[in-house]
């Protein structure tokens, strides 16, 4: 059989066994050990829904292949049966056929001539390449990736964003930019598009747009998405606030590693280096778990006169101990589906299980420290890697060794538990321990009850473009 005709029978047998695709992988959003996938929306109101925070610490990523093995069985048994066909009469039909041979063989042998020239096979034609890796000019080194040059017309959605609402996030970054962004920024503080189209035409006349792809030319990969707590707090402990947040012991950096979570919670000489480090009294545990895990957050404050402030904690250090997810632990217990262990669902156990709340926390050793900042800007967002606040729905972490900081982004994905597409102009600005890869995003939601929920359902395909600026005209050079 001629390959042409073994690649047919192939093809047909294949397309007559439906069913057989390999399921895509799950996952586990925020601080959970099961997945959630979900895609982000169109437009954020700062405060409203969207919150944002550190990339959280070591989100685990859970991806499930499944695999298929296939046998074919041996053809040596059927023709081992042939020696036995002649009988009793095969001399009298070997002679018969010996006459019958010496008249056929021409003929034979001007078929087997033919089927040699038919066998012969007709040259392979070559096998597709992919787009060739284009370099960008001025971009840094991106180990982990491939930017692949593409049109405009590629970009799915661009024509439908609200790109002006991105354009103070673009304004910000231009404060940390890097010598590729230099001239740009220098025209964009001097621009004020007046609605989104002129905002896409000033942007489509300076950029290049770079499909980016995995090393081997994967171009689909995962968002996620991260939020910035905002908890209710006192600045003593007093009735039901009693869950202190520390910032770091004096003696955090001549012991390492330092006391574990349960070590702090019950050592005498351990809850002791902690006395006097006390921010400020939430009243829940799970929130102060979330603040950890978030890496910052927002508190407002009661103070011992009365007053109410709103004040920023920010990352100061951790105890040096790993991250274990409680979710992971929640599954491992059985007291929640791989599947449905999401932020939301591990607060509902909590709530219907607060006797096995401190051992759910205990199952993660590890402890963040905070630093209290003033929050002079309510409608921003932290700082992020790249040094400058972010801005809710405009912002997400990267990989830097995949994507720089600073760079515009095209974001191609869905709203968390829906398939409205996600598809908005973002901005490079931060960067957490989970988010690696190509094409990897962490989403910042913004701050709130409303962000905390997107961001803990947010598990989503991504498709992302690196928007990078073309090279000057020679003579600009």
């Amino acid at each position: 059989m001629t390959a042409a005709m073994t690649a047919a029978l192939t093809a047909a047998l294949t397309a007559a066994a439906p069913g057989r695709s390999v399921p895509p992988g799950g996952g586990i959003a925020a601080a959970a050990g099961g997945p959630a996938p979900v895609r982000v929306q169109a437009r954020l109101q700062p405060g409203g829904s969207p919150p944002p925070s550190r990339s959280p610490l070591r989100r685990p990523a859970n991806i499930t292949h499944q695999t298929m093995n296939s046998s074919r069985p041996s053809a040596s048994r059927a023709s081992s049966n042939s020696s036995s066909i002649g009988g009793a009469g095969s001399g009298v039909v070997a002679r018969a056929g010996a006459a019958a041979w010496r008249g056929l063989a021409p003929i034979l042998g001007t078929l087997a001539l033919l089927a040699g020239c038919a066998t012969q096979r007709a040259p392979a034609p070559p096998a597709p390449t992919a787009p060739a890796a284009a370099e960008a000019p001025g971009a840094p080194a991106h180990p982990r990736s491939r930017w692949v040059a593409v049109g405009w017309e590629q970009l799915p959605g661009w024509a439908d964003d609200r790109s002006a609402d991105a354009w103070g996030a673009l304004l910000r970054g231009c404060d940390r930019a890097g010598a590729a962004w230099r001239a740009l920024c220098a025209e964009a503080r001097l621009t004020e598009p007046p609605d989104d189209r002129a905002a896409r035409d000033w942007l489509v006349q300076r950029l290049q747009p770079y499909r980016v792809e995995a090393p081997d030319g994967n171009a689909t990969g995962l968002l996620t998405g991260y939020f910035e707590p905002l908890v209710e707090a006192s600045r003593t402990r007093r009735g039901a606030y009693q869950v202190p947040l520390h910032q770091p012991p004096a003696d955090l950096g001549r012991r390492k590693p330092y006391w574990t979570r349960q070590q702090l919670d019950t050592l005498p000489a351990a809850a002791a280096a902690l006395r006097g480090r006390e921010i400020a009294y939430v009243a829940d545990p799970l929130d102060a778990l979330v603040l950890q895990i978030q890496g910052s957050g927002r508190l407002t404050i009661a103070e011992p006169d009365g007053s109410r402030r709103s004040v920023r904690l920010a990352y100061a250090g951790t105890n040096d101990q790993p991250y274990a997810s409680v979710g992971r632990w929640l599954i491992d217990q059985g007291q929640l589906p791989a599947d449905g262990a999401n932020w939301p669902a591990i607060k509902d156990w909590a709530r219907r299980n607060p006797q096995r709340v401190q051992s759910m926390l205990w199952s993660n050793p590890r402890v963040v420290f905070f630093r209290e900042e003033a929050l002079p800007d309510p409608a921003l967002g932290p700082r992020g890697a790249l040094g400058v606040p972010l801005t809710p729905g405009r912002s997400v972490a990267v990989d830097p060794q995949s994507v720089p900081y600073g760079a515009l982004l095209w974001l191609d994905s869905t709203e968390p538990l829906g398939r409205r597409p996600l598809q908005r102009l973002v901005l490079a600005q931060d960067t957490g321990s989970a988010i690696t890869g190509a094409v990897r995003a962490d989403y910042f939601w913004g701050w709130g009850e409303a962000a905390e929920a997107q961001a803990g359902r947010t598990k989503q395909p991504l498709r992302l473009w690196v928007l990078w600026p073309k090279a000057p005209p020679p003579a600009a050079r």
